[in-house]
């Protein structure tokens, strides 16, 4: 038995956990509050992706005749998913590699429409792994399945989102009321039988539903609906993303025929405080935090507690107890090495700062508290979180969810996991600040960044002005080079449509982006349309950026506002050939094609010049003295060797430094007496020491017994340290 139970409705993610659930548990630990998490989104998919699920979903009637040709060789082939679906499934968890030779010798796995794809595996794979092209075999193999589910079972089915179209848009509640007043679905069936047998096992007082996207909203209902049915006495409530952004004006009462509260914005104080309420029986006015609840017959939003929002010092560890994360399948979709980033593999989640430190952009929710209130957390606090999590799950992966991941912190968070030799994989979202540096980014490559993601949205800087992104097209190209010189993977999101965007501007945007890929700075890339969100400042002011809304009366939810752009373009024409060919430039292929080659209707010529990307790129000015750098030494593995040099215009003693790096050796010649200090320096200030010495303190202290510190600083063989990051400059 738990006070709470804490459930994610299906589906998120198959191949990690949604972190809500686990952000919310790991606070609730701090409180002495027991709790009890599920994703329920997996156990359905689990359930349903079984023999016994499979010989369900072939059980249920279908007329062969009207069915596509499609679902007909499914159908036929119905013995050989029920015989292979128990050996894919674990392959998938990693729990049987050995199957993959299997997978791949293609006479394994029942085949349907989605494996005529492989024509182009080469072209977009390459030469990948063994265990990779059975990863995406296995996935087109259930992308079939689920295409049969689709179009004879459950028309609303999707692995990462279900009835995903009555959340979207939804001012009235009227649609998605109507549906839960019908007959439970055939993935209800599997939904409700889990969710009863976990009731009945957790037996809690709350249960409270994490719902982050609209393809939860749906099973989130639908559960709650069960529940008051079955289970009365039990308070239910709701929070999370999709109420957060959604939900913040609903009216209508009917929704509260299903949960009894509704909680906006940071979940711990508003749990917290129903914790008190639902939990105990103590006398007074109950306190409320950010909660829409039913009272005196009305859609009541009740704020009157005083208490202030938890620091995040002092929200907990993450807490995935109770997650079956061994039971995760990695997929591979589709050949865009960061989306096999997002499908493929566990990660555990962290966030280094709430809220965004630049929260200017225009098209985004920043005047939400989750955007709003940035905070940042000590890398001393956030890497005792990371290593906490390495203890409780045994996982060393971390995707860091922020909405913009601050440079200085992640510098601090790089050495911090340097000084105590943690061997980690982490990524995350960036801003393409100037100050993320070559050297930076190969700082953060040696504390096991493998790739970040970053919005150059709109590649114009007309339109990345209007957008208040701060930054330049020139910019983004130059940090974009030093993550991937660095070798990190650079994922950029792109977006086209934006109020008051011209033809022109759209054409010449791909074109920056075509460059961009054949110069090699960009690995992978995603196109979406502008869309016009309420809690925005395009949304909130639209007569300023040339939009008029269409208005509509709010009941239920309310964010994505349809809108009429002045110009009148028609921006979604583009996405075809907008998303073709940036498949094509991800691939290394076909940048010589003229841009009209990509649209089915005639386009301007572009106005960039041909080499713009390049020549942004070129050498930046001369190194020059900043005397406010911190310096960090990153080896101790140097061994000194006085040696004499005898030639004619030259005779003395000078020594041999010698830097053994992980993948090459650095020698350089030095003075002996300068030797000297450079030895230490390097161990006084070793990356161990957290007090980092600045370029003016090292002036400082070589001029103490030298003269000219920038001539020694920038002479060659210290170039040679600093080309291969012995000594970075932050």
């Amino acid at each position: 038995m738990k006070d709470l139970l804490l459930i994610t409705p299906p589906f998120t993610q198959l191949n990690t956990p949604y972190p809500a659930t686990a952000y919310i548990k790991g606070f609730l630990n701090t409180k002495n509050i027991s709790s009890y998490q599920i994703d329920l989104g997996l156990d359905v998919i689990l359930a349903l992706f079984s023999k016994k699920g499979l010989r369900k979903i072939f059980e249920t009637e279908v007329n062969l005749q009207d069915i596509s040709e499609n679902s007909q060789r499914i159908y036929a082939l119905s013995e050989e998913y029920l015989k292979t679906i128990d050996q894919v499934i674990p392959f998938l968890q990693g729990k049987t590699p050995t199957l993959a030779r299997q997978i791949c010798s293609m006479n394994f796995l029942p085949e349907a429409s989605r494996f005529n794809q492989l024509d182009d595996m080469d072209f977009a794979f390459g030469n990948m792994g063994l265990q990779d092209k059975a990863k995406h075999l296995a996935t087109l193999y259930l992308e079939d399945i689920s295409d049969y589910i689709i179009e004879n079972i459950d028309s609303d089915f999707g692995f990462s989102r279900y009835a995903e179209r009555l959340g979207k848009s939804a001012n009235s509640f009227d649609e998605l009321y109507s549906k839960l007043a019908d007959e439970q679905t055939f993935i209800d069936h599997f939904t409700l039988e889990i969710l009863q047998e976990t009731l009945e096992l957790v037996q809690p007082k709350l249960i409270c539903f994490s719902v982050p996207f609209p393809g939860n909203l749906y099973a989130g209902f639908r559960c709650a609906k069960f529940i008051k049915e079955h289970y009365p006495h039990i308070k239910i409530a709701m929070g999370g993303g999709f109420p957060n952004t959604e939900l913040r004006e609903v009216k209508d009462q009917r929704v509260f025929e299903f949960f009894d509260f509704i909680t906006l914005d940071d979940g711990e104080i508003p749990l917290e405080l129903l914790c008190n309420s639902v939990l105990n029986t103590s006398e007074g006015e109950a306190e409320f935090k950010r909660t829409f609840l039913i009272e005196n017959q009305k859609v009541t939003y009740k704020n009157n507690s005083k208490r202030h929002d938890y620091k995040q010092a002092d929200i907990g560890t993450p807490d995935y107890t109770d997650l079956k994360l061994d039971q995760y399948i990695s997929v591979i979709e589709i050949a865009n090495p960061m989306h096999s980033l997002w499908s493929d593999g566990r990660w555990n989640k962290l966030t280094m700062a709430h809220g965004c430190y630049w929260g200017k952009c225009t098209f985004c929710d920043i005047s939400l508290d989750y955007i709003k209130i940035y905070e940042p957390i000590s890398a001393k606090i956030l890497v005792d979180r990371m290593e906490e999590l390495i203890r409780t799950t045994g996982e060393t992966g971390f995707h860091f969810v922020d909405e913009a991941a601050p440079p200085a912190l992640m510098r601090e968070v790089a050495l911090e996991i340097l000084r105590r030799n943690l061997v980690v994989t982490w990524w995350t979202n960036i801003r393409f600040e100037k100050s993320f540096t070559r050297d930076l980014c190969y700082l953060l490559k040696l504390s096991g960044c493998v790739a970040i993601s970053g919005g150059l949205e709109v590649a114009s800087d007309r339109l990345l002005q209007l957008i208040d992104k701060g930054v330049s097209v020139e910019q983004v190209a130059k940090v974009t080079r030093n993550f991937t010189e660095a070798g990190i993977m650079v994922h950029a999101y792109l977006m086209y449509g934006y109020p008051t965007q011209t033809v022109q501007e759209t054409v010449d945007s791909l074109e920056m982006i075509r460059q961009m890929f054949e110069m090699g700075i960009l690995q992978s890339g995603f196109w979406h349309q502008f869309a016009m969100t309420a809690h925005s400042p395009v949304g909130i002011n639209p007569e300023k950026f040339g939009v008029t809304p269409v208005k509509e009366e709010i009941l239920f939810a309310n964010n994505d506002i349809d809108f009429k752009d002045k110009t009148g373009i028609d921006h979604g024409k583009f996405s075809f050939g907008l998303k073709k060919s940036l498949f094509n430039y991800m691939h290394g292929i076909n940048f010589e094609f003229p841009l009209q080659e990509w649209f089915d209707f005639k386009i301007p010529r572009t106005t960039v010049h041909p080499d713009y990307i390049h020549d942004c790129l070129l050498d930046d000015a001369p190194f020059s003295f900043k005397g406010n750098s911190k310096v960090i030494f990153l080896t101790q593995n140097v061994i000194a060797e006085n040696r004499v040099k005898n030639k004619k215009k030259y005779s003395g003693t000078y020594t041999l430094l010698t830097f053994h790096l992980k993948t090459n050796t650095i020698k350089i010649d030095l003075e002996q007496d300068k030797a000297e200090w450079l030895m230490n320096v390097l161990k006084e200030n070793s990356i161990e020491n957290p007090k980092k010495v600045t370029a003016q303190q090292l002036k400082n202290q070589f001029e103490e017994k030298f003269e000219d510190f920038e001539l020694f600083w920038f002479s060659k063989p210290m170039q040679q340290l600093k080309e291969n990051g012995v000594i970075l400059s932050l």
